[in-house]
């Protein structure tokens, strides 16, 4: 795990040394371990090191195959590489290192850019072809380490995080208004832009080059979910023991390191299922949770902490337990950080993430957690019985638009924006946006409420879940820590996407009548009954975690923020956001946040993720625009 920059100047001038040295440091935290840098002509690599496997210096990049023609940087980890090293050694190539890395160089010495697509794990990697000249860059399948890009007529940049790219002397920090309206619409980016202009990120499981005549840009898109193929055939027996067999394997694969591993461990299946096996491997393996102070908190989110089913998971496995407890307090030494680390805004509340990955890296180096459980197996079917019974293309868009415009509807967008910039906006974008996520992908079709809810699990995996991952990414290595995702196997993804609905979510005849019954009238409680999803997954783990875990309802890794914001966190809130001169305020109209805030704190809507939003792009105002250091 690492940091990974670059530089081609397009114009053929060299490289400067201070200014890739500088771009590489701005990433110290992703690589405590150590730096490097490789520059040749026009051409400049910077990496900060994590050491994991193998940690001599044997293992310290940019790295160069045997015969001078690759050198790469390289962010992840590769869960076949073993298997891949014998091949290639059967191939003639000779190692001198027992990392990852090394493979991925010889393997793209033995194969060309082709050879990232036989890759199974998580990586960011920029490679360098010394006879053509030119950069490839490519990420993973399913988007789990970031990777951007940035370029004018005379530079290309990438990195792993865009603050590398403000300590290079071309690039200039300006507002992308079509992301703001589209991070405002989805409190997410579905697109492969950011809040800053002319940044975008590289899709998942796609390779571009780069080469000095470079005129645009071209994806090589090597690789897509598809949930269109189940095998109708498949016994829910079958499904099962496949589930848990794959699931070991992952597990298994992904506890490779040379340093301590530990595990996240909420009150839930996905995570006591990941310590669970990881801990018959490793005797007293460290596990973390994190809880909240709940003396002021009424409601849903009494429920909100998880710590006594830790404990009673940790005490069956004889892990060696470590808990945070976060207060109300803790938001607002806190969010600053986050957003500076986080820099692409996505999703809801992360502080929790950024306090539990502190306190595992005071132990450990690499911590597994149980993010994609829920989005191959069917984890969240309120929201896919919203469109279940949707009568054709149109009206799934109609419908499932209308749920994921999580923040500001479309109708409300010009008293968000202020006015000099929403003429500039096109209120149409993010459905268009959202639409395309399902029409990039031909193999979908609409004409059973199954083929909805596979659609459901595509959308979700291809936006949602990516940028889960980048909150995990950027948050975790803000303090020097690597989270790996067992679920996110190659060969367990590929069998989940097999299973058919009805072994993942059950009778689809009996939820259609409850759907038709009473048609979401009562929201309250389309969580008590519409909860029943990953039925497959759940009796996969059957084996290893008591009852109550196993039949435990879904529920996030959040704060209990809607009662903190009208509590001990009011006064924060009103301090931050009700400032008319805050920097946010060029791009938001004050008096929307002020109704918004108004209506929050006198309990007449629960406006928790509108006003963490506020705060964050506040914020992101303040470091990014206004260079206020945190």
């Amino acid at each position: 795990m690492c940091g990974i920059t670059g530089i081609i100047n397009l114009d053929l001038n060299k490289a400067e040394e201070l200014v890739i040295t500088n771009m590489t440091n701005a990433m110290a935290h992703r690589g405590p371990d150590g730096k490097g840098i490789f520059m040749d002509g026009n051409i400049a690599l910077g990496h900060r090191r994590l050491s994991i496997i193998d940690v001599s210096e044997k293992g310290a990049q940019p790295m160069h195959s045997k015969t001078k023609n690759w050198t790469i940087v390289f962010n992840g980890c590769i869960y076949n590489f073993k298997e891949l090293r014998q091949e290639l050694i059967n191939k003639g190539h000779t190692f001198t290192s027992t990392t990852d890395t090394e493979v991925i160089v010889e393997g793209l010495e033995a194969y060309g850019p082709v050879f990232f697509q036989r890759l199974n794990g998580m990586f960011a990697i920029g490679a360098f072809n010394h006879s053509n000249r030119k950069i490839y860059l490519s990420r993973d399948k399913f988007g789990i380490k970031p990777l951007y890009y940035w370029h004018n007529e005379n530079t290309f940049l990438f990195a792993s995080e865009i603050k590398a790219f403000m300590k290079h002397p071309a690039f200039k920090v300006e507002v992308d208004l079509s992301a703001l309206n589209e991070y405002f619409t989805f409190q997410n980016l579905f697109s492969f832009r950011t809040l800053f202009k002319g940044v975008a990120m590289i899709p998942p499981a796609n390779t571009i080059e780069i080469g000095n005549d470079f005129k645009q840009l071209v994806h090589n898109s090597w690789w897509d979910y598809d949930f269109s193929k189940t095998d109708e055939s498949m016994s829910f027996e079958d499904a099962k023991n496949e589930t848990l067999r794959l699931f070991q394997q992952a597990v298994k694969r992904q506890m490779v390191a040379d340093v301590p591993v530990g595990a996240y461990l909420s009150g839930g299946m996905d995570s006591g299922a990941i310590t669970a096996v990881g801990s018959s491997m490793i005797p007293r393996m460290s596990t973390f949770t994190c809880g909240f102070d709940m003396s002021s908190v009424t409601g849903v989110e009494a429920n909100y902490d998880e710590r006594r089913d830790a404990e009673l998971m940790a005490n069956a496995f004889k892990t060696e337990h470590f808990e945070q407890v976060i207060n109300a307090g803790d938001l607002a030494w806190s969010l600053p950080k986050v957003v500076y680390h986080l820099e692409d805004l996505k999703v809801g509340m992360s502080y929790p993430n950024y306090y539990i990955s502190r306190l595992a890296s005071k132990f450990v180096k690499v911590c597994l957690q149980g993010t994609g459980g829920d989005e191959l197996y069917g984890g969240y079917p309120w929201r896919y019985y919203r469109v279940f019974n949707a009568l054709n293309q149109q009206q799934f868009f109609d419908q499932y638009y209308g749920f994921w415009q999580r923040l500001v509807p479309d109708n409300d967008k010009s008293e968000l924006f202020s006015k000099q910039h929403f003429k500039k906006i096109d209120i149409q974008e993010p459905r268009e946006i959202f639409e395309r996520v399902f029409t990039f992908n031909n193999n979908l079709s609409y004409d059973t409420p199954e083929q909805h809810i596979n659609n459901s699990l595509y959308f979700e995996i291809k936006t949602f879940l990516p940028s889960l991952f980048l909150v995990g990414d950027k948050l975790s290595m803000a303090n020097g820590l690597e989270e790996r995702f067992p679920f996110m196997d190659n060969d367990l993804v590929a069998f989940a996407q097999k299973i058919p609905v009805k072994h993942k979510l059950g009778n689809l005849t009996k939820e259609i009548k409850k759907i038709n019954e009473n048609e979401f009238k009562d929201k309250k409680n389309i969580y008590k009954e519409y909860d029943d999803g990953k039925n497959v997954l759940r009796k996969a783990m059957t084996d290893f975690l008591p009852e109550n875990i196993i039949n435990r309802k879904k529920q996030g890794f959040s704060a209990p923020d809607e009662s903190w914001y009208r509590g001990e966190n009011a006064e924060y809130i009103k301090e931050l956001l009700l400032n008319k001169n805050n920097a946010s305020y060029e791009y938001i109209n004050y008096a929307y946040v002020q109704k918004v805030v108004d209506e929050h704190l006198n309990h007449r809507i629960n406006h928790r993720l509108l006003i963490w939003s506020f705060m964050n792009f506040e914020w992101w105002c303040r470091i990014f625009l206004k260079n206020e250091l945190i």
